[in-house]
C-alpha cells in the first residue's frame, strides 16, 4: 500500500497536507495582521519598486514619503511584482504572501522524500517562515528557488533548472549558487545553453518595463547600492551581519574584520567537496552539498538579517531530516537551538535584554554556522557510496 493511502487522516488529510495548510494560514493570517493595520512597510517597498522603475525613477534612493528602508534588488524583480504591483494594493499583498509560502511548498514537495519526512521539514522550518512572512520578506521564495535548480537538474530538466538560477541571481544574488549544480547534470551542454538563453532574456526583458536606457543605467546604480549596503551592514550594532564573519566581529568587537579571509575559506571547503567527483554518484552527497549552500548563502553574507534565516533554516533541517537515523543526540541539541535561539531568539518570545544580547553577538547565527561545519566536515571525508547509514528516500513528486 502506497504512503498516500495509508497515511493516518485528521478531518480527511493526511499530516502532510495539513503541514501545507498550516504554511497558508500563516501567510494570510501576517497578510492581514499587516495589511490592516497598515504596517506593510516592505511589500510597499516591493510593489512601488515596479512603478519607479516604469517612470525611471532611481529605485535605490530614499523615499521617506513612501516608505522607510531602502529597494536592494535587481531591476528583474519588477518583472516578478508587477503583476501584484498592479492590482488593487489589498490583492497584491495578499497574492504576495501566499506565493512565497506557496512556491516554498511546491519547492519541498519536489524532494525525494517521503511525504512523513517532507512534513517533518516544513513543521521544522514553520518558525522560520512565518519569520520571513511577518516581515513580508521574498526569502521563502529564494529557498525555493535554489532547491528546485537542484531538484530538476536532477530530473534532467535543466531548461527549468537554469531559469530559476538565473533569474533569482538578478533579483537578489544569493540563487547563483544553484550554479554548483551543473557538476551533478547530465546534460551540461544543454545546461551550458539554456544558461545563457536565460542570462540574455533576464537582463533584457525588464526593458519592457522601463526602456533599455534606464535599464542599463539601473544595473550601475544596483551595483553601487550593493557596494555600499555592504560596507554599512557591518556595524556591530545593526540588524544584518548576522553571518560567520560578523559573528567573529561582534565577538571581538572589531567592525574592521575584513570578509575576504571567511569568503576564502568557505570557498575552499566548497570547493574541496567538490573535487570529489567518486562521491557523486551518491544522492545524499548531492543533497548535502544543496544543503551546504543553503546555509552558506546566509552565514558568509554581510546582508543577513532575522528573516533570511529561512534559507539556512531549510538547509539545516533537510540534512538532518534526510538522514536514516534523523533525532542522534547531536541533531536534537541542534534542533533545539535552531527553533528556540534561531527562531525565537530576536523575537518578543524573549525578553528584551537577551534579544539586545544576542543581536550585538549575531546569536541567531551559531546553530547554523555549526551545522555547516558538521556538513562540511561529512563532505570532505565521509565516504558517501558506501554509508552504512543510507539516505531516507521516497518518490520525487511530479513537477
Amino acid at each position: 500500500m502506497s504512503e498516500t493511502l495509508s497515511a493516518k487522516k485528521f478531518l480527511k488529510l493526511t499530516g502532510y497536507q495539513w503541514a501545507c495548510i498550516l504554511y497558508i494560514a500563516v501567510a494570510v493570517f501576517c497578510w492581514q495582521l499587516k495589511y490592516f493595520r497598515h504596517i506593510d512597510n516592505n511589500y510597499l517597498i516591493f510593489r512601488t519598486s515596479y512603478f519607479h522603475f516604469r517612470d525611471h525613477i532611481n529605485l535605490y534612493l530614499h523615499y521617506p514619503k513612501e516608505y522607510y528602508d531602502v529597494y536592494i534588488y535587481g531591476p528583474a524583480f519588477t518583472l516578478l511584482i508587477a503583476p501584484m504591483s498592479l492590482m488593487p494594493e489589498s490583492w497584491g499583498f495578499f497574492f504576495w504572501e501566499v506565493g512565497n509560502a506557496a512556491i516554498f511548498l511546491w519547492a519541498v514537495n519536489t524532494l525525494p522524500f517521503t511525504n512523513r519526512t517532507k512534513t517533518a521539514i516544513l513543521l521544522l522550518c514553520a518558525i522560520e517562515f512565518a519569520n520571513s512572512s511577518h516581515y513580508m520578506q521574498f526569502n521563502p521564495t529564494i529557498a525555493a528557488m535554489i532547491i528546485l535548480s537542484f531538484t530538476f537538474v536532477k530530473r534532467q530538466k535543466e531548461q527549468y533548472a537554469t531559469l530559476f538560477t538565473v533569474f533569482g541571481t538578478l533579483m537578489k544574488i544569493y540563487p547563483i549558487v544553484g550554479l554548483a549544480f551543473f557538476v551533478f547534470s547530465k546534460n551540461k551542454v544543454k545546461y551550458i545553453i539554456w544558461s545563457f538563453v536565460w542570462l540574455v532574456v533576464f537582463l533584457c526583458l525588464p526593458a519592457i518595463i522601463s526602456g533599455p536606457g534606464f535599464l542599463v543605467q539601473t544595473y550601475k546604480d544596483w551595483f553601487a547600492a550593493l557596494t555600499s549596503k555592504n560596507l554599512t551592514n557591518q556595524d556591530l550594532t545593526t540588524g544584518f551581519d548576522w553571518c560567520l564573519m560578523g559573528a567573529v566581529r561582534r565577538l571581538f568587537q572589531d567592525s574592521t574584520l575584513p570578509n575576504w579571509p571567511f569568503l576564502l575559506g568557505g570557498a575552499a571547503v566548497f570547493g574541496a567537496a567538490l573535487l570529489r567527483f567518486k562521491q557523486y554518484a551518491s544522492l545524499k552527497f548531492q543533497l548535502q552539498i544543496m544543503c551546504s549552500l543553503l546555509l552558506m548563502v546566509v552565514i558568509f553574507s554581510t546582508a543577513s538579517e532575522h528573516p533570511t534565516f529561512i534559507i539556512a533554516t531549510a538547509g539545516a533541517v533537510i540534512y538532518m531530516m534526510m538522514q536514516e537515523k534523523p533525532f542522534t543526540a547531536f541533531n536534537i541539541v541542534m534542533l533545539v537551538l535552531l527553533l528556540v535561539v534561531t527562531g525565537l531568539g530576536p523575537s518578543d518570545a524573549f525578553p528584551k535584554p537577551a534579544r539586545h544580547w544576542m543581536q550585538l553577538y549575531a546569536i541567531k547565527a551559531y546553530a547554523p554556522i555549526i551545522i555547516w561545519f558538521k556538513i562540511s566536515w561529512e563532505l570532505l571525508f565521509n565516504d558517501f557510496i558506501n554509508d552504512k547509514q543510507p539516505l531516507k528516500q521516497g518518490e520525487t513528486a511530479s513537477a
